[in-house]
């Protein structure tokens, strides 16, 4: 029998949500089907069953923890989230390399994405399971309709990629730009984000 992969989930959640509200940590607290955008996200990733989640705060993080019913989830600090969503993902990616377990790989989950669905997360491990693509490390998902293409599963040999990453980009064009390391899976649907009041309004009304 193949051996599942042991995979973590990044979720980053340490964004101002300036263009939301001027109250930090509001956009992630928002109301997302009865319950707080970043609740909503997470409750697909416990359904997710991974190996440890671990969850980046930076702006509002106080009012976020305060806030939500919190799991077994480790929470840190991104110290300097003015520097980018690059630096949000080193800090969780030097956290999960701290962990005493070994990891094949690892989940990166934005926080403000509350459509995001266990299926989704599973149909990439399975397809990275079979593959087991040592060349194409990175798997992500291809919905019906353009937008994000979140969330990434980086495999382990992809981690040392983050290092690099600077500014407010986070993985785009890492995937963009090297294609040749990049294993797509047709998942339908789409991936809304939500950076606006109106943009939740238009998740509201789908």
């Amino acid at each position: 029998m193949e051996r599942r992969l042991r995979l973590a989930v990044l979720v980053l959640a340490a964004g101002s949500g300036s263009r939301f509200s001027e109250e930090p940590g509001a956009k992630l607290l928002a109301d997302v089907d009865g319950q707080p955008m970043l609740g909503r996200v997470l409750a697909e990733v416990r359904a997710c069953g991974s190996a440890a989640t671990v969850v980046v705060l930076g702006h509002g993080a106080a009012e976020i923890e305060r806030a939500l019913a919190w799991s077994d989830e480790i929470r840190i600090r991104n110290h300097a989230p003015e520097l980018g969503l690059a630096s949000s993902l080193q800090v969780g990616i030097d956290a999960l390399r701290a962990l005493p377990e070994t990891l094949d790989g690892a989940f990166i989950v934005l926080g403000d994405q509350p459509r995001l669905a266990a299926e989704t997360m599973r149909t990439l491990e399975a397809a990275a399971t079979v593959a087991r693509p040592a060349d194409r490390p990175v798997v992500v998902p291809r919905y019906d309709t353009p937008g994000p293409r979140n969330p990434v599963l980086l495999l382990r040999p992809a981690w040392a990629w983050v290092d690099e990453l600077e500014g407010d980009h986070g993985l785009g064009p890492l995937i963009e730009e090297r294609p040749d390391v990049v294993l797509e899976v047709a998942v339908g649907g789409e991936m809304p984000d939500v950076d606006t009041p109106d943009d939740l309004a238009s998740l509201d009304a789908d």
